[in-house]
């Protein structure tokens, strides 16, 4: 069973600092989200919006992006008593022994609400009922919050979520929104759970400008699992490809003293995956349960282009991987003292050498 896994880089997020609502429905567009800047080697952090993104970069700099596209993960279900309950589903895609990582949440008048451990109905052989005939069963716990299933749908997976599925959403998020609202414009291959939220800020006219600026761009895929906010949990398996070309191109920036910038901590997850004995990088797809730490360091990528993530949260064992302690420290402090917005339709943090 897999243990928590928190970073020890503690703050305090106020709660009115949660992005409630996508950009676009707080008077602004897509690209319109606020970006903070930092750099390592000077330690300097510098306010800039998202529109400035090309600026920010040099000619030469590839951005990898990932190309997966957001399930409407969350499924409506009922327990034998009767009991309504959601399940989200942590991955469309079976693991190697056909098992689904799933939540439990109980329905609230709002979003889906965490489960109280001490009060979770979750165990071994739980069935959950689910829409048009649709059966889950719990076979053995990953975590305490997650479980693996085993899953009976009259349709495959993400048929069956696109007909009664609906997007992830946590109490932070004040309504419900179209899946549409959820996906990026580099969407194109589905299977997340979740949005890799760090792209969601890009639309087609930011991505012409930095093409224009000489930026290349190059796709991975890593189909996110469940994030659960409310626990520090160590990242779980989850599937990813990097084709050849896009190795190929990090091969090349890398080896002619260029910089390779990740958008998100997918992206950089999916290529520290995919590194050979020999240090460089090479086509692969499959489960990666790796997990990234100071300790461990990174190989393939300069910088990276993140949301804000919770205190503790284990995705900043990543971000100082990248970033380094002093520069993350920097950042988050100059983050919550901006007013900065946290979560999936936030602001984001542009970390650079």
């Amino acid at each position: 069973m897999a243990t928590a896994l928190e970073s020890g880089f503690d703050f305090t997020v106020p709660a009115e600092l949660s992005a409630r609502a996508p950009a676009e429905a707080r008077g602004l567009v897509r690209d319109g989200v606020r970006m903070l800047v930092g750099r390592r080697s000077a330690l300097t952090t510098e306010h800039r919006l998202f529109t400035d993104l090309p600026t920010a970069l040099e000619p030469g700099d590839l951005l990898v992006v990932n190309n997966s596209a957001t399930l409407p993960a969350a499924l409506p279900g009922r327990l034998p008593d009767g009991t309504p309950v959601i399940l989200h589903l942590s991955s469309a895609r079976p693991d190697r022994r056909g098992h689904h990582l799933v939540e439990l949440r109980r329905p609230t008048t709002g979003a889906a609400e965490y489960f109280p451990l001490e009060l979770s109905p979750a165990r071994a052989g739980l069935p959950i009922t689910l829409p048009a005939g649709g059966r889950a069963e719990l076979t053995a716990p990953h975590t305490p919050r997650l479980w693996y299933a085993r899953l009976a749908l009259p349709t495959p997976p993400a048929e069956y979520l696109a007909s009664y599925g609906k997007p992830i959403r946590y109490g932070y998020v004040d309504r419900e929104w179209p899946i549409a609202a959820y996906q990026t414009v580099f969407a194109d291959q589905p299977g997340s759970s979740e949005m890799p939220s760090a792209a969601r800020p890009f639309t087609p006219e930011v991505v012409a400008r930095l093409v224009a600026g000489g930026v290349l761009l190059a796709p991975i895929t890593l189909h996110t699992g469940v994030a659960s906010p409310e626990a520090h949990e160590a990242p779980y398996p989850e599937w990813f490809r990097v084709p050849g070309p896009t190795a190929a191109l990090v091969n090349h920036v890398r080896g002619s003293g260029g910089r390779v910038i990740a958008v998100g901590t997918t992206a950089v997850r999916a290529l520290e995956s995919a590194v050979r004995a020999d240090g460089r990088l090479g086509p692969a797809e499959g489960w990666t349960d790796l997990v990234i730490t100071p300790s461990r360091g990174v190989r393939t990528v300069d910088g990276l282009l993140t949301g804000w993530h919770e205190p503790r949260a284990s995705h900043l064992h990543l971000l100082e991987a990248v970033a380094g302690r002093a520069l993350l420290e920097r950042c988050y402090a100059e983050a919550v003292r901006g007013r900065y917005l946290w979560h999936e339709f936030g602001d984001v943090n542009l970390l650079l050498p």
